[in-house]
């Protein structure tokens, strides 16, 4: 394959956003003393945390649902399980998969609720799913300041109930995946080969299952639903199936998630998560109707990369300049431009680019 094809194969979108991030660390390397090996490996850690939860999105495409904007469901059912794990003091591996394992199985429940409700508004899936997404994070929040906890690192020291709104892992399983068979770059450079190779193992079941013959007829039933039915699939458990994977695993990325970031965020916190997540699977080429696990991949990195490179880069040029303390807010502002406009330039995309 020779270059242009090569182009063409990668799109428009992914080579300007390609490019781009190449030169902020060009710009990193030259004009700043920012350590470029240092931002390779946040790169890496961010992608790798963040990945999971792209990949969540993929079933619920794929079964003809839709960009599952309902993720943040799938998120408080893996938080619901951490707590509970760190309530009775499971540290480690244990803590780590014990949480990864609930969290799947309470997310495979809540997905089936969720996949019922879809069927009901066929057509509006979407729509719905953002209106599910904001009233589970609600729903939690309630739960919460209610939910019955005897560990005191989860308690709000004041009045002695309800869980605090950060709870740390430090000493639970705090970036478990992230340092396990980490390669070090120098300094607190590192290579997060256990969370990667967690990630990209997922990756590749995923892509299995999609060549079984349920994930065939799955597909199937997402592309072509009367096809589908004329062949014999069962379109309404297939479109189900797709939700429930999809809710489970989005339980599943927010553990590995919250291991990686070193702290449980509770309340209000997974309430906008779902659309970075959209995002980045949009950008790497997915649409509405049409997404692969190299999507997830090309998207994560892409979108996480230009995001963690962009911040601190900012922040070193505003140091640098005159007046600089009457731009303090920049990077702030620099974030929201960047973020909110990949979002949005993201969710107008129609086809695969």
């Amino acid at each position: 394959m020779n270059p242009l094809d090569w182009l063409k194969r990668l799109g428009v979108t992914r080579t300007i956003l390609a490019a781009f991030l190449l030169v902020l660390w060009i710009v990193s390397a030259v004009a700043t003393e920012l350590d470029l090996v240092l931002l390779f490996s946040d790169c890496l850690v961010r992608t790798g945390m963040n990945g999971i939860l792209v990949l969540a999105l993929v079933p619920a495409v794929r079964g003809g649902v839709g960009l599952n904007f309902g993720i943040p469901l799938g998120m408080v059912c893996g938080l619901l399980a951490t707590v509970i794990f760190m309530n009775f003091d499971a540290r480690g591996g244990l803590g780590l998969f014990g949480s990864i394992a609930l969290g799947a199985a309470l997310g495979a429940g809540a997905g089936w609720l969720y996949a019922r409700l879809l069927e009901a508004v066929r057509g509006q899936e979407m729509m719905v799913g953002i209106y599910v997404g904001f009233g589970s994070v609600a729903g939690a929040s309630i739960l919460w300041l209610f939910f019955p906890v005897s560990n005191p690192e989860l308690i709000w020291p004041l009045g002695g109930e309800g869980l605090r709104n950060t709870l740390v892992l430090d000493g639970y399983f705090k970036q478990w995946l992230d340092l396990k068979l980490a390669i070090p770059l120098g300094g607190t450079a590192f290579v997060p080969v256990g969370l990667l190779a967690f990630w990209l193992g997922l990756c590749g079941l995923v892509y299995l299952f999609f060549r079984t013959r349920v994930g065939m007829a799955l597909s199937a039933a997402g592309a072509n639903p009367r096809f589908a039915e004329a062949s014999g699939i069962d379109v309404r458990s297939m479109r189900s199936l797709g939700v429930i994977i999809s809710t489970a695993m989005g339980a599943v990325g927010i553990v590995v998630f919250s291991q990686s970031y070193g702290f449980v965020q509770l309340y209000k916190a997974p309430l906008l998560m779902a659309f970075p997540t959209v995002a980045a699977l949009l950008i790497g080429g997915a649409s509405v109707r049409v997404a692969k696990v190299s999507h997830v991949i090309i998207g994560t990195f892409l979108f996480q990369s230009v995001l963690t490179t962009s911040l601190p880069l900012v922040n070193a040029l505003v140091g640098q300049a005159e007046g600089a303390q009457a731009l303090t807010n920049l990077p702030e502002i620099a974030r929201l431009i960047i973020s909110n406009g990949i979002i949005l330039y993201a969710l107008t995309r129609k086809e695969s680019a």
